[in-house]
C-alpha cells in the first residue's frame, strides 16, 4: 500500500505547522549578510565616496592655483560659476581666443564622443569575427586563443609607447605604408593612431566576453537548424547572435564606459595634441590639465564627467535589459 506525500502548500496551511522559514534583514542569516558586507560598503564609501563627494565641495569654490606642489591665492564659495565656465561657454576656434575654457570643454566632449563611437563599434565587429573563429575546432586553437590574449594582457602605458614607435615619422607605419605622415602630430591622424592603439589592445577583451557566450550555446540547436534546411547566415542570424545578445551588451557597456574616462592611451602616445593642440584631448586630459590652471574648475569639470558617464551607464543598462529580456521572450516563443 503506497503512501501519499502531502504536499508543502498543504501541510503549511494547515493548522498548527510552522510557516516555512524565510531569508531577510529581521532573521539571524539577515544580520550575519549585513554584518559580512558592511567592511565591504565601508571600504567603497571611504575609496569611491569621499572622493566624489569632496570633488563636488570643492567644485563651488573658487579656483585656488596650484604652484610647487601648494594651493596659493584664490577659496571661498563661488556658486555655480564653475559649472557655467564650462558648459555656457561654448563657441569654436574661430570665435573663441586659443585656451578659452568653454572651447576645450566642447572639443573635448566631442573627441571623447569620437573614440567612443568608433573604437567601440571596432572592437565589437572584430571581437565578434574572432571569437567566431576561435569557437571552432581546430588544431593549435589553444594556442590561438592564448596568443589573443596577449594584447589585452600588457599594460596600456607599454601599449602606448609600443604604437609611439611605430607611428614614428620613420617608424614601421610609415615604412610598410611608404608614406611620410605624422601620426602623433596631425588633427585626424593622431586620432586615428589612439584609435587603431585602443582596438589593438582591447579588441580580445570583447572576444573573450563573445566567446564565452557562444560556449553555452546548445551545439544540438544548430544541428536542428542544419536539418531544417538553414544555412550559415540564418544560423548566425537567428542562433548566435538571440543567445550571445547578453554577453555581447556586457561586453559594449563596458568598453563604452571604458572611453568615455580614456586618459593613458591618448595621453602617452600623443600627449593629447596633435593638429589644433586638442586632438586627442578628452574629458580625463582636460581634468588633469586643468588641476594645474585651477583647483576649484578641475573638480567641476569632473563632476560633469561623472555625471555624463553615470548617464550613460545608467540609459545603456535600461535598454540592454530591455533588449535582453524582449530577446529572451522572443526565444521562449
Amino acid at each position: 500500500m503506497s503512501t501519499l506525500t502531502e504536499p508543502p502548500v498543504a501541510r503549511a496551511a494547515r493548522p498548527g505547522s510552522r510557516a516555512p522559514r524565510r531569508f531577510g534583514r529581521g532573521t539571524g542569516e539577515g544580520r550575519l549578510a549585513l554584518l559580512l558586507i558592511t567592511p565591504t560598503l565601508l571600504l567603497l564609501a571611504l575609496v569611491i565616496g569621499y572622493p566624489v563627494v569632496a570633488a563636488v565641495v570643492t567644485s563651488f569654490t573658487r579656483d585656488q592655483t596650484l604652484q610647487d606642489g601648494f594651493f596659493t591665492s584664490g577659496g571661498g564659495s563661488a556658486g555655480f560659476s564653475n559649472y557655467t565656465h564650462w558648459l555656457l561657454q561654448r563657441c569654436g576656434d574661430t570665435s573663441c581666443p586659443t585656451g578659452t575654457l568653454g572651447s576645450q570643454f566642447w572639443d573635448a566632449v566631442s573627441v571623447t564622443v569620437f573614440f567612443t563611437v568608433v573604437t567601440v563599434t571596432l572592437e565589437v565587429g572584430l571581437g565578434m569575427l574572432m571569437a567566431l573563429v576561435m569557437h571552432q575546432k581546430f588544431r593549435g586553437r589553444a594556442l590561438l586563443r592564448a596568443s589573443v590574449l596577449v594584447p589585452w594582457a600588457i599594460p596600456t602605458a607599454v601599449t602606448a609607447k609600443l604604437w609611439a614607435f611605430m607611428f614614428a615619422y620613420d617608424g614601421i607605419a610609415n615604412r610598410v605604408l611608404g608614406t611620410h605622415i605624422l601620426w602623433t602630430d596631425g588633427q585626424w591622424s593622431s586620432r586615428f593612431a589612439v584609435v587603431i592603439g585602443d582596438v589593438w589592445k582591447t579588441t580580445p577583451f570583447v572576444a573573450l566576453l563573445v566567446l564565452a557566450g557562444l560556449q553555452i550555446i546548445p551545439g544540438e540547436l544548430y544541428e536542428a537548424a542544419k536539418v531544417d534546411g538553414a544555412g550559415a547566415w540564418r544560423r548566425f542570424r537567428s542562433i548566435t547572435m538571440p543567445m550571445v545578445r547578453p554577453a555581447l551588451l556586457v561586453a559594449v557597456l563596458f568598453r563604452v564606459l571604458d572611453v568615455l574616462r580614456i586618459y593613458d592611451l591618448p595621453a602617452i602616445l600623443t600627449h593629447g595634441a596633435g593638429g589644433t593642440g586638442h586632438s586627442t584631448s578628452t574629458l580625463s586630459i582636460l581634468v588633469i590639465d586643468q588641476i594645474q590652471q585651477g583647483y576649484g574648475s578641475a573638480s567641476a569639470l569632473s563632476t560633469i564627467t561623472f555625471l555624463m558617464i553615470f548617464a550613460v551607464a545608467f540609459a545603456l543598462v535600461k535598454l540592454f535589459s530591455l533588449n535582453v529580456v524582449r530577446s529572451q521572450q522572443s526565444a521562449v516563443k
